[in-house]
């Protein structure tokens, strides 16, 4: 019986946190660049004495899938797209660098570039832009403005663009990627982007939501086997009480 419920429970357990992600996986579904999570779980005998019969269920820290999402032409000239591998680089509240697909970038009242809230890092540091008319990202991450009332296009920097190898990174709670060892990657002219194109999240919606209704079923079936676990302990103590 002991043993019965102890499974019970730390299976219930375990559909909980998978549920944890695959809902936030479902409410990113249309967030530009995000990467889905899955869960990772270890099964664990525990010893004891006579026959081994428990089993702990033990959630390891969720994993990331970094196959890519659909990319569509927005025509906005601050969207951009990363085609094939590689990362843009924003900078964290910390002050630290951090990584995303994401490539829709805004530009606040004073110029400075920015994705998610995240300030964008150039090759000297945040871009910040100056006033302009129009506004160009080139294939190869170069940023260009035409100046108020027209005149020759003037070149700002170059974005940072990284390509790491994706067992390097791991992502955090702030939904970016980081460095494993917290140093900062080389920028690698090799990556291209798509100007005025948006990469899109790649978690496919009706994938999740089945996940998610099979973990529902999951967890009704612990929370039965408890009820099982306990009308057994029941007939037990009835049992013990009537000797």
């Amino acid at each position: 019986m002991d043993s019965l419920l102890f499974t019970a429970t730390t299976g219930a357990s375990r559909v909980l946190k998978a549920q944890h992600v695959r809902s936030n996986n479902l409410s990113n579904a249309d967030t530009a660049g995000f990467r889905a999570d899955m869960e990772r779980v270890k099964s664990i005998p525990l010893q004891g004495s006579g026959f081994d019969g428990r089993t702990m269920v033990v959630t390891n820290s969720a994993a990331t899938r970094f196959d890519s999402g659909d990319v569509v032409k927005t025509g906005r000239a601050l969207d951009i797209a990363i085609m094939g591998e590689g990362y843009i680089s924003v900078q964290t509240p910390a002050g630290n660098e951090a990584y995303t697909r994401a490539g829709n970038i805004k530009v606040n009242e004073l110029g400075a570039m920015s994705i998610n809230g995240f300030p964008v890092i150039g090759d000297n540091g945040p871009m910040v832009l100056p006033e302009f008319q129009k506004v160009e990202i080139s294939e190869r991450g170069r940023v260009s403005v035409i100046p108020p009332g027209g005149g020759a296009e003037v070149e700002v920097g170059t974005l940072k663009l990284v390509k790491p190898e994706r067992n390097q990174l791991q992502k955090e709670s702030d939904s970016l990627l980081h460095s494993l060892d917290g140093q900062p990657f080389a920028a690698d002219a090799t990556v291209n982007l798509a100007p005025e194109h948006i990469e899109g999240s790649n978690v496919s919606a009706i994938d999740e939501l089945l996940s998610v209704m099979s973990l529902t079923r999951n967890f009704e079936m612990q929370i039965r086997m408890m009820k099982t676990a306990e009308t057994l302990a029941q007939s037990g103590n009835k049992l013990m009480s009537a000797s």
